[in-house]
């Protein structure tokens, strides 16, 4: 049984500030429609520019994962993406009036209890998910920090972290399935060390921290000066350090609060590949530059498996539709019929292929003497499989006609010869409305892509 895309039911908005820029912040989840993903809206700038959550667009991750599109920026984004795939929430619109999220209490705790406050809906179109068949690996040879990902049957993680330090040393962390995500990770606090706090404060940074958001893990001897200035940053009257080697006012959730936090930020990162992962992921010494690093090799790894999955089908088992049977649905006529078959048929998706032979009306003048098939009609052919797809949502196709609206970025890879054998795939890439279908089309030859376009087109009722 398949699975559908969530978003959430209403609206919610939540304050609080921003942990370097200590500047008041509102922010407000809204739903978005189906293939979305997140995406983030900066309603302070002119014209409220998006950004979407991909890694492509990753620009910094010295104190936290931050995006950059056409000069806009987003600092500080994986506490809030961590809570949305948390909560299989598959498209998300972020409104925020500043550059960075609120901190609020340094964890993903707040965004999920407002996520959740909202409601979640299904919506009419499955989920996208990547499933993971073999290893997939990337190492930071520099820090030694190390990710893999495996086939597994669900979404896991853990975290293994080394800090060398005598006060934290080596921690654990293990999501065996996310919908724990909300009792045991999503409270785990960001952390720092007082060596870097005392950088950070030196550095004007840091101006919406308190003891209540970031767990400081002492390292060093904390001086008079020091001190002096952590209660002024703070805003504490009195500060001291506890028995287990961290500053007073909070108390640990848990005794690996580090390592959890470690794997709520490999969440957070890694949900800038902009896809459900079926896979367990391994993660040594992670940190916010190899998550990114390695969601930006997976994120490709995935559009290039995607272009690549020429669909299979077995020759011996009659088609779905035979041509006869097309031509009950389709208007087209040789020699402007060009699909023979149709494989498979869903609400979102078609397969279907032609046999391109030397008769072809086409090859009399297109290069008599090095004959090619042009990329005119193989766009023309994408379209018609995918108007199989769009006529089939009626009960009497015969009486409709379909149009062309649209086509954008066609792109055209290898060359179509006599002899080829020419598989089309169309996917919908919105639910189909007032007749009005937008697909994403591939055609394959050999093996191998020929031919790529995202197409829009429109059925008629025959006057």
């Amino acid at each position: 049984m398949s699975k559908k895309q969530t978003t959430i039911k209403n609206e919610i908005t939540l304050s609080g500030v921003g942990l370097h820029t200590g500047n008041e912040v509102t922010m407000t989840f809204k739903p978005a429609p189906v293939n979305n993903g997140y995406s983030f809206v900066r309603v302070d700038l002119e014209g409220k520019p998006t950004i979407e959550a991909k890694a492509e667009y990753v620009t910094n991750t010295q104190r936290g994962t931050n995006l950059e599109k056409k000069g806009v920026q987003i600092q500080t984004s994986e506490h809030v993406l961590a809570a949305a795939v948390g909560l299989d929430i598959d498209n998300l619109i972020i409104e925020i009036n500043a550059s960075e999220p609120p901190i609020m209490d340094g964890s993903s705790k707040f965004f999920v209890e407002a996520l959740e406050t909202a409601g979640l809906v299904e919506q009419d179109a499955e989920i996208q998910e990547y499933v993971v068949k073999d290893i997939i690996s990337f190492k930071d040879e520099e820090s030694g920090s190390e990710i893999i990902l495996m086939p597994a049957d669900e979404y896991q993680v853990t975290t293994m972290v080394d800090f060398g330090t005598k006060i934290l040393g080596t921690q654990n962390a293990t999501l065996t399935k996310i919908s724990d995500f909300k009792e045991e990770i999503s409270a785990a606090r960001t952390f720092s060390f007082l060596h870097e706090i005392e950088m950070l404060l030196e550095n004007n940074l840091i101006k919406g921290g308190d003891l209540n958001n970031a767990i400081v893990y002492v390292d060093k001897e904390l001086s008079d000066t020091t001190m002096e200035k952590l209660k002024k940053a703070f805003k504490k009257d009195n500060i001291a350090v506890k028995s287990n080697g961290i500053l007073d006012n909070l108390n640990l959730h848990w005794a690996n609060e580090a390592a959890r936090h470690k794997l709520l930020d490999v969440i957070g990162d890694l949900a800038l590949v902009g896809t459900r992962i079926k896979g367990k992921v391994i993660a040594n010494k992670p940190g916010h530059l190899v998550n990114t690093l390695f969601a930006k090799k997976l994120a490709k790894i995935i559009k290039l498996e995607k272009r690549n999955n020429v669909p299979k089908y077995d020759l011996d088992q009659p088609p779905l539709m035979d041509i006869h049977q097309i031509m009950d649905i389709l208007p087209h006529r040789p020699p402007f019929l060009l699909i023979d078959r149709i494989i498979e048929l869903s609400d979102t998706h078609v397969v279907g292929m032609k046999n391109v032979t030397m008769n072809e009306n086409f090859f009399v003048g297109h290069f008599p003497g090095a004959p090619v098939m042009p990329g005119v009609l193989q766009v023309e052919a994408m379209a018609q499989c995918g108007g199989v797809l769009v006529l089939n949502t009626v009960p009497d196709p015969e009486n409709y006609l379909t149009y062309f609206m649209k086509m954008d970025n066609v792109k055209f890879k290898q060359k179509v010869l006599p002899g080829d054998t020419l598989t089309f795939k169309a996917e919908l890439i919105g639910p189909i409305r007032r007749g009005i279908c937008h697909m994403q089309s591939y055609a394959y030859a050999n093996g191998k892509l020929v031919c790529e376009a995202e197409l829009m087109a429109q059925i008629s009722k025959v006057k």
